[in-house]
């Protein structure tokens, strides 16, 4: 049974393939879907595993079991997990198994990680800092109760850098690592969570993404990640956290358990229908938001590698130029105060890593003066929907360079932080301002840096289905290796 479930998280992954290999490579072959399971389900390694359970040819504990002997061999090396729930998650599969309605659940068995910045019951709630002291959380959030009510076994907590303010995932003795390149950053804040997916850990994982960071650490490592937008899924803490930026969401090895998962958290079936989405008009723009910021002409050719898959599948794709207008003062006003609440709840301010306690002076000062406002975004969403009248989708590179080196960044000043984070992650935040979706495409590998390229998809609000339907049809025709392989 072990060997099943191994086989089944790692199908269609080449352990000794190169970045061309993987460039080129056809498309899997059309798995064999039982007669129990509608034949529109998605299909991935998640799905594939939760059908089994299903059907019965798998089983929970034997499952877990597996899932734990690669978290042990391989997550030091990355530092992916902070908690690895072994005796509790071994228990909650064994209760799984005695569940009256097993062969109904969409997750049924299914291992997954959650990002340590919401609540998981008897679990403490670090949010990557040593000022933290909350105890164990009383309840799940409203994302984790839905995930297990879905069959899901929550087998650890994933590393999350201080507050979630930071886009290289880090702390004291701790660095998450690339598993593609373990000298390169696995991105940030939900760099635990991607970090997992890609070395094959788990299939699929929770995140939360305020600034991208779903989609920063989902391109840096080569998996699929997504953001819903606004009033989709339960929020991290409420809808004032983080100026209302900030949102639940996925990462995972294929589109189509991303789709199963993020249609679980939002208790909405239909996110998990994958069927091509009609002829979609799509805007390609590979300009960033400013003229400070350069742009890898790796990242940018992911951008063109996509608009032409998409073209290829009959979608009419056209140049354009997104009016990005005065968006990144009002976003940066909005990242300044975004920690202010979550510090206020602190037992121990005074641990507070050096960075961010100057970053949280000026945001306290950028409260003081009134400088966040509601119009700033509103100015912004206006001229976007402007520009969404004639389009239904709009590709851009989902960085602007290769992930930063793995190094104890919070060591490091505020400023050193700042510069680094925006050098390389320019692109994602405009959609945090205005709580549209988005999602992070991989399209390829960086041939200096051996880490993956992304593109992005964005779109206005409701668009979630034609994201993920979009996205499935990229990696049909385009699919890219779906975990790191194994050193």
């Amino acid at each position: 049974m072990r060997n099943k479930a191994t086989a089944v998280a790692d199908e269609t992954t080449s352990t000794d393939a190169t970045p061309e290999a993987v460039t080129d490579r056809a498309p899997a072959a059309a798995e064999e879907i039982p007669d129990s399971i509608d034949s529109a389900a998605p299909r991935g390694p998640a799905a594939t595993m939760a059908a089994a359970v299903r059907d019965g040819s798998m089983i929970p504990t034997e499952i877990l079991d597996t899932t734990l002997e690669q978290i042990t061999a391989d997550s030091r090396k990355l530092n992916a997990f902070t908690v690895v729930r072994s005796a509790k998650a071994k228990a909650e599969a064994l209760a799984l198994e005695q569940r009256a309605d097993l062969d109904a659940l969409p997750l049924a068995g299914v291992p997954l990680a959650v990002k340590n910045n919401i609540p998981v019951e008897g679990e403490t709630n670090l949010a990557g800092s040593a000022a933290t002291d909350t105890g164990p959380a009383t309840a799940d959030h409203p994302v984790v109760r839905r995930l297990r009510a879905a069959g899901a076994v929550i087998v650890g907590l994933t590393a999350v850098p201080e507050l979630g303010l930071w886009p290289m995932t880090d702390g004291a003795g701790r660095t998450t690592r690339n598993p593609w390149n373990t000298a390169r950053s696995a991105g940030g804040s939900s760099g635990g969570s991607a970090a997992a997916v890609a070395a094959g850990l788990v299939t699929v994982a929770h995140g939360s993404d305020g600034l991208g960071s779903v989609r920063i650490p989902a391109a840096c490592c080569g998996v699929f990640g997504i953001k819903p937008g606004r009033h989709t899924i339960p929020s991290e803490v409420g809808r004032d956290s983080w100026a209302g930026m900030v949102e639940n969401g996925v990462l995972a090895t294929t589109v189509g358990d991303a789709a199963l998962t993020l249609s679980v958290m939002a208790a909405r079936p239909d996110l998990a229908d994958l069927d091509p989405p009609g002829r979609l008009c799509i805007a390609l723009v590979v300009a960033p938001p400013s003229r400070c910021f350069r742009v890898d002409r790796n990242w940018t050719e992911a951008a063109r590698t996509a608009a032409a898959v998409a073209e290829a599948a009959g979608h009419l794709v056209e140049p354009a130029m997104l009016p990005y207008g005065e968006s990144i003062i009002p976003v940066f006003l909005r990242w300044l105060v975004a920690g202010l609440r979550d510090a206020a709840a602190l037992a121990h301010p005074e641990r507070l890593q050096k960075r961010t306690r100057r970053h949280l002076v000026l945001g306290r000062l950028v409260q003081r003066l009134g400088l966040v406002r509601q119009g700033q975004a509103d100015r912004v969403e206006a001229r976007l929907l402007e520009f969404f009248e004639r389009y239904d989708v709009v590709i851009t590179p989902a960085l602007a360079a290769p992930p930063p080196r793995a190094r104890a960044w919070h060591t490091r000043g505020w400023l050193a932080n700042v510069i680094a984070g925006s050098r390389f992650s320019p692109f994602t935040p405009l959609w945090n301002l205005v709580g549209w979706p988005a999602a992070s495409v991989p399209m390829g590998m960086h041939p200096r840096s051996g880490t993956p390229v992304a593109a992005q998809l964005a779109g206005p609000p409701g668009s979630e289905s034609i994201l993920l339907r979009l996205s499935a049809q990229l990696e049909g025709l385009h699919p890219w290796e779906r975990t790191a392989p194994r050193p």
